[in-house]
């Protein structure tokens, strides 16, 4: 019997290792998609959802620069965004190094058949706590990502793609979050209605916010300049 156990514990040991490396291997095939892109220029419109927070839509311009240069400009003012967490670049997202990447499962989005990976950072300071990545196997594109962070709560990010999916670019960026844990960026102050109270404000603050860029075209490695990230 206990020969039987043992044997058993060994299988499920292996079967583990084998899933790991598989998840490891698809983690690293869609990470070498995305490092094909090392710079680029993008425009859209960004659409923002918060209850407790007035922000019209308005056009915008974004600038990414290998391994993690990106700036956000929003015509007619301040972007919102939620802090911290969330990175609009799926290649800052996805781990390469120091983590566990763990099979959980499968999933259909949107039509598309996905692996559910879980990726545990290795280092105990890292402010990312799980990554759970939604990738589509088949096309090596992350369909959904759900990051949860130790200081900004969990976001939640949902991409549509189109033109640029060789690439690994989406067109549409959905982001989900609960407002409670919403960090407001500086210069940002919550706007009452006539009538609105501060208890009020509160428990719009425990619904969800939501975030959507739509983009329209991309420059995709031309080069750019240092100096628009300051």
């Amino acid at each position: 019997m206990k020969k039987i156990c043992t044997v058993l514990a060994v299988i499920i040991l292996w079967a583990g290792n084998v899933a790991a490396q598989d998840m490891t291997a698809l983690i690293n095939k869609v990470s070498a998609k995305l490092n094909q892109v090392n710079d680029y220029e993008a425009e859209g419109t960004l659409k923002t959802d918060v209850s407790f927070i007035k922000a019209p839509s308005g056009k915008i311009k974004v600038y990414f620069k290998k391994p993690d240069k990106f700036k956000l400009k929003k015509d007619g003012g301040i972007s919102i965004l939620p802090k911290g967490g969330v990175s609009i670049n799926m290649s800052n997202m996805i781990m390469t190094n120091n983590y566990v990447a763990l099979a959980a499962g499968e999933s259909t989005i949107d039509g598309s058949k996905t692996k559910i990976v879980k990726l545990l950072p290795v280092d105990e300071n890292s402010e990312i706590v799980l990554s759970t990545l939604y990738i589509d196997e088949a096309n090596l594109l992350v369909r959904k990502a759900i990051t949860t962070t130790k200081e900004n709560g969990t976001y939640e990010m949902a991409l549509t793609y189109g033109k640029y999916s060789n690439l690994g670019l989406p067109d549409k960026v959905v982001f989900s979050f609960n407002t409670k844990d919403y960090k407001l960026p500086k210069g940002i102050t919550l706007e009452f209605d006539d009538g609105q109270k501060a208890t009020d404000m509160d428990k719009l603050k425990n619904k969800k916010g939501r975030v959507e860029i739509v983009y329209t075209t991309y420059i995709i490695n031309k080069g750019i300049d240092d100096k628009v990230f300051k």
